[in-house]
């Protein structure tokens, strides 16, 4: 009997029979399979040997001459035991992934005698399996494909990932789906790995391509748990959701008259989102007083429309042929019809151009060649040629732009020439013989009139432009061209251009005779403004360079997501939100009366303004007082009053009202002619003194003026300032001796010696 000392330190005897309490021997089931094994775990990290368990015999007495042999799988070289006492290692590192389980045979020896102790036995060592392997995808990237505008929940691939770890102990290799990108257009789920679309009405044209990353994860999504990844490529396929749309609702084609049966006069072509059979169109002519001359021819490569002539052009009898085309779809898809309808029309206008046949000249030398801008009185030349178309010569010039001598045969010119009005102008020369009137021949002269530069480019046809309302800033709205009737010898050249700059749009000129109009902010707003109108300046590259402004309308439209077109009308807009136009008219009505009241109002507020204070004329604010005081000398230069000056207690009683403390004194320092005048310096020196000294004073950047008369004059001082302060009448006959000059003097006043001086401040 073979003892297993299980880990951890479980013991169990194995008997092979059993005798019972009254002698019978009792068979018992063997359990080897279910004892004979021991468990260890993978990975070991340890820096011993990794204990595996105990083997033990019953024949083993603990004397040591018992020893312990182990062969099998791994024996001696993964697995060791101890002789002695039968403990057995592990010396490597194990790993689950690459051998699950040993089978190893135990039997005990006897040292001494080399013999068994007892048979052989079996078990067997399983490794345990730890979470060390993360989940791993069949592929690195999936490919799937699934229609657009599919339902919710429509299958799109099935992604599957494996774990290397054991599925039937724990969570190792339990794995969980989840989506990590892609969401909100697509769902994975988690049991499973099935991709789904989650996102109804996914457009092709809008996106086609979506990358979808996938995670699973082992220990059921737990966390802790070890993940891996896979990428699925998701393409949309096309079906038919997206109608035939023309880029504009009119088109103007040209062609000559003389235009064969079966020319192709121009091609047009409708926009369609889809792709391959879903892309398919068909064009027909449905109306239009041009549909018996001209025919439309579906290109099955290009999906174009293609004009051609049907009957023969005839320029004098009709000039514009008009056809309404309409295009559609060859296969549409019932499940699709709502979004329609599939077709779209669009007029086309074909003119025809005049075709005038030139002459055949006699020679072909003469062929006469003239400027449009030649002055008229020029001579151009003088040839001869004939005309197939001419039937009737008998019209000689009928505009009466030409002239012809008589003598010599030279043609001169009557008018300004215009090559965009004609090119070619035929005229019949008559020659009759001077002796005999009677015999006469005509002639046709054939003249082309060079091409100058002297038009502006303009727009080549009239443009039909929207934008929509949720359109983002950078975005095409319209691509131009223009066209020139001058025709310059290395071709048209255009340059388009803004004439001013634009807060909404802007021009992008392309370079080949062609420019696009693009947005310059998002969001517009057909309520506020529902047109705006663009000034383009078109110039071209010949000499002198021409230019002209055309103004491109621009009309602010409703849109769907696709950017097609719904409404364009502001009434339309307005009805919507519950406005009908007999209403606007009356709100409009009632605004432009009351804009009439308040302008009557006011009106009659200017009419009622106040009568002015001062109406009389005699109201001194609108007199002017001036007085004008003449000094007393030949030196003097201002007026004083002297009765002021002598008599300080004046002075002295507005002591307070001085205001002026001089920084400089200027005195005079002239002797005065009478002794009457020395008061008044004594005056003029005390002031000074209590100016000087007064603390109360004005600062002294204050200016104080001190003037006092001198005695320059013969006649000394002639003022009357001390008339007011003298009494008697002044006596002036002395003045008769001074001379004539002063003898008027003496007549008119009393003479009296006088002193004055002036002071001002």
């Amino acid at each position: 009997v073979i003892t297993y000392f299980c880990n951890p330190s479980v013991t169990v005897t194995m008997l092979s029979n059993y005798i019972g309490p009254e002698g019978r021997v009792l068979h018992r089931s063997k359990r080897d399979w279910m004892w004979r094994q021991f468990f260890l775990s993978e990975e070991y990290m340890g820096n011993n040997y990794q204990y595996v368990g105990k083997l033990r015999s019953d024949k083993d007495r603990g004397d040591g001459t018992t020893r312990y042999v182990l062969s099998g799988e791994g024996a001696g070289t993964i697995f060791r035991i101890d002789e002695k006492s039968g403990d057995l290692h592990a010396t490597q590192r194990l790993d689950r992934e690459e051998k699950a389980s040993y089978t190893l045979q135990a039997q005990a020896f006897n040292k001494n005698t080399g013999l068994p102790l007892e048979p052989a036995t079996e078990f067997i060592v399983k490794i345990h399996d730890i979470n060390d392997n993360e989940p791993k995808f069949t592929k690195d990237v999936y490919t799937a494909s699934v229609p657009e505008m599919s339902d919710v929940g429509t299958f799109v691939i099935e992604v599957n990932a494996t774990d290397a770890d054991d599925a039937s102990y724990g969570n190792s290799a339990r794995l969980v789906y989840s989506i990590l990108q892609g969401q909100p257009y697509f769902s994975v789920e988690p049991e499973t790995g099935i991709v789904r679309i989650a996102l109804s009405n996914m457009d092709r044209e809008v996106r086609k391509d979506y990358q979808v990353v996938i995670q699973a994860k082992d220990m059921a999504g737990q966390m802790g748990g070890l993940s891996g990844t896979t990428m699925v490529n998701v393409t949309l396929t096309d079906v038919n959701d997206s109608p035939p749309r023309f880029a504009y609702s009119s088109y103007h084609l040209s062609t000559y008259e003389s235009a064969e049966i079966g020319f192709t006069v121009g091609r047009i072509k409708a926009n369609d989102g889809d792709e391959g059979q879903n892309a398919e169109m068909k064009y027909r002519i449905v109306e239009g007083d041009g549909k018996d001359s001209l025919d439309i021819i579906t290109d099955e490569v290009t999906q174009e429309g293609i004009i051609v002539v049907r009957k023969q052009l005839d320029y004098e009898s009709r000039r514009v042929y008009t056809i309404k085309v309409e295009v559609t779809n060859t296969h549409t898809d019932p499940n699709f019809l709502h979004l329609g309808p599939f077709s779209d029309t669009a007029t086309v206008k074909v003119t025809a151009k005049d075709v005038d046949e030139p002459p055949v000249f006699s020679r072909p030398q003469f062929v006469i060649e003239v400027n449009e801008d030649t002055p008229k009185g020029s001579i151009i030349g003088t040839v001869t040629a004939w005309d197939p178309d001419e039937n009737n010569n008998q019209h000689t010039d009928p505009e009466r732009l030409f002239h012809i001598d008589s003598k010599n045969g030279s043609i001169t010119t009557l008018k300004s020439l215009d090559r965009e009005v004609s090119k070619w102008h035929n005229i019949s020369v008559l020659a009759s013989e001077i002796n005999n009137p009677r015999q006469r021949s005509r002639v046709p002269v054939l003249i082309k009139v060079l091409d100058v530069n002297d038009n502006a480019p303009e727009f080549a046809m009239s443009y039909d432009t929207f934008v929509c309302e949720n359109v983002k800033a950078g975005q095409i709205i319209q691509t131009i061209s223009a066209i020139d009737t001058d025709e310059p010898l290395i071709g048209h050249k255009f340059v388009f251009s803004l004439s001013t700059s634009n807060p909404n749009f802007t021009i992008f000129d392309n370079e080949d005779n062609t420019a696009k109009i693009l947005t310059r902010r998002s969001g517009f707003n057909r309520q506020e403004v529902s047109a705006y109108y663009l000034p383009v300046v078109i110039s071209d590259n010949d000499y002198p360079i021409q230019s002209s402004t055309s103004t491109l309308t621009i009309r602010v439209c409703s849109c769907d997501s696709t950017g097609s077109m719904r409404s364009c009308s502001v009434d339309a807009l307005l009805l919507s939100a519950g406005l009908s136009t007999g209403a606007l008219v009356a709100i409009l009505l009632c605004i432009v009366i009351l804009l009439m009241i308040v302008v009557l109002f006011s009106a009659l507020r200017r009419q009622r303004r106040k009568e002015p204070l001062i109406i009389s004329k005699e109201d001194v604010r609108d007199n002017v007082v001036s007085y004008n005081d003449e000094g007393g000398g030949e030196e003097d230069t201002q007026a004083f009053d002297i009765g002021t000056l002598r008599h300080p207690e004046v002075m002295d009683s507005n002591k307070l009202r001085r205001d002026i403390i001089p920084e400089m004194l200027f005195p005079y320092h002239r002797p005065s002619p009478m002794n009457e005048c020395s008061d008044v310096r004594d005056f003029i020196s005390s002031r000074l003194q209590e100016n000087d000294t007064d603390p109360s004073a004005p600062p002294y950047d204050s200016l104080a003026t001190y003037a006092y008369e001198g005695n320059g004059s013969v006649a000394e001082s002639l003022s009357s300032l001390e008339s007011s302060v003298m009494e008697g009448d002044h006596e002036y006959d002395y003045l008769s001796t001074w001379g004539p000059q002063f003898k008027k003097l003496a007549d008119m006043y009393i003479g009296k010696d006088t002193c004055t001086s002036g002071l001002t401040n």
